[in-house]
């Protein structure tokens, strides 16, 4: 089969530590062809439909040299086995157009996961809401008044962008924090127009933070058996590795795994062949379905390969809708 996945400009991947690059490696170990689109080179028209310059590519074990170039036309989406859509955040107006073309490319037969219409329902943040059960007080508001409010009850809170990755714009704000009026307006002004606000969330602060954020990865209704739990640098609140932390696999606990079996097939049933939620201590804090990662750091700790499984996951998707 020939996949494509979509990717943030390959100079910038880190293929020692990367899961799109560990997942296209799984690919083509399996015998599948890889090509490569750049979010920019997606394009339609009405004589051809939805189709992207793909570059053909060759995997390597080298982690500074990981690819080489094969071969690079204009390709229609339909005519891959699938499409994999690993486009970092932001999650901006560029991004919510992607996926417009994409949900076009599926009307015209193409395969894409996770599918476009569930990543513009799933705010990564929000989607905590339909799950309330599992997580801890929380807060998304543009009213100062309400942010405060929630600060002066909670007494604790992490305040954080609904657009944000890898820790960057995360507070820590406690009731008689001197400088929270600050950070309140910081976050929720429009950076863009510097009128009016914009949406932020609360959360009340969970200490269990110190044993490390929770990664647990969902791959089409499956949990994979091992977390990455990401434990903050010394001074620090946040425990994602973009911000210093490190990573340690660990097996499920119990709730680990309550939370995401509760989760796992309605996330699936949706098009999100891969998921990856946030869990701090016993408590659910974010759906993560844009391009999750940690498949690396697991399979190099506990040797369990989440990028095969997720292939696997692929080739059954593709093969029961041929």
């Amino acid at each position: 089969m020939r996949f494509a996945f979509i990717l943030d400009p390959l100079v910038s991947l880190k293929a020692y530590k990367d899961s799109s690059v560990a997942m296209m490696r799984a690919a083509q170990a399996a015998g599948h062809a890889v090509w490569a689109i750049q979010q920019q080179a997606i394009h339609w028209s009405a004589r051809h439909g939805v189709c992207a310059e793909a570059t053909h590519l060759e995997l390597l074990d080298d982690d500074v040299e990981w690819c080489v170039e094969i071969d690079r036309h204009v390709v229609p989406l339909r005519d891959f086995a699938a499409v994999v859509m690993r486009k970092d955040p932001p999650f901006d107006v560029e991004y919510v157009t992607t996926t417009w073309l994409l949900s076009r490319a599926e009307a015209e037969g193409a395969r894409v996961f996770n599918r476009p219409q569930a990543l513009r329902d799933h705010s990564e943040k929000l989607a905590v809401a339909e799950f309330a059960q599992f997580s801890v007080p929380t807060l998304v508001s543009r009213e100062p008044a309400l942010i405060h409010g929630f600060i002066e009850t909670q007494s604790d809170v992490i305040l954080k962008p609904l657009d944000g990755m890898g820790g960057s714009q995360i507070f820590r704000v406690r009731h008689d924090d001197p400088n929270r009026n600050v950070i309140v307006e910081t976050l929720i002004q429009d950076l863009l127009t510097h009128d009016g606000a914009r949406t932020i969330m609360a959360q009340r602060y969970i200490p269990e933070i110190s044993a490390g954020d929770k990664r647990i990865l969902l791959v089409d209704g499956e949990v994979v058996p091992y977390c990455l739990a990401r434990i903050p640098k010394a001074g620090e609140t946040r425990g994602n590795l973009a911000a210093g932390g490190s990573g340690v696999a660990r097996e499920l606990t119990a709730r680990d795994r309550e939370i995401a079996d509760a989760l796992a097939p309605a996330l699936a049933a949706r098009g999100l062949l891969l998921v990856g939620i946030d869990v701090i201590g016993d408590w659910l804090t974010e759906i993560n379905v844009t391009s999750p990662t940690c498949m690396v750091e697991i399979f190099q700790q506990t040797g369990f390969d989440a990028a095969q499984m997720f292939i696997a996951a692929l080739e059954r998707r593709c093969i029961s809708s041929a």
